[in-house]
């Protein structure tokens, strides 16, 4: 190696895919409420405005409940998947 060789990279400690608290059985019956998703990060938006608006447009899974836009644990899965891209195959 010469003097002027790159410095080692640092390991980054592994996170968690999403911050999805599914590990609690209660966690399939909660609602996250637009503003908790975007503070939770569970989805990649970063204003509780868009989500909202993508729900009035019907691009997202989501429950009205009362008039309010609220996400169970399976339509955080569900758009999750809508996302996701298909690798091309050789």
């Amino acid at each position: 190696m010469t003097a002027m060789a790159t410095k080692t990279r640092r390991v980054a400690k592994p996170t968690k895919a999403h911050n999805f608290p599914a590990s609690p059985p209660e966690a399939e019956f909660r609602r996250w409420t637009p503003d908790e998703v975007v503070a939770l990060q569970l989805l990649p938006y970063s204003s509780a405005r868009v989500l909202r608006d993508k729900c009035h447009r019907r691009e997202l899974f989501h429950h009205r409940d009362g008039g309010r836009v609220t996400f169970t644990a399976d339509d955080l899965r569900r758009n999750s998947e809508m996302g996701a891209q298909v690798p091309l195959t050789a």
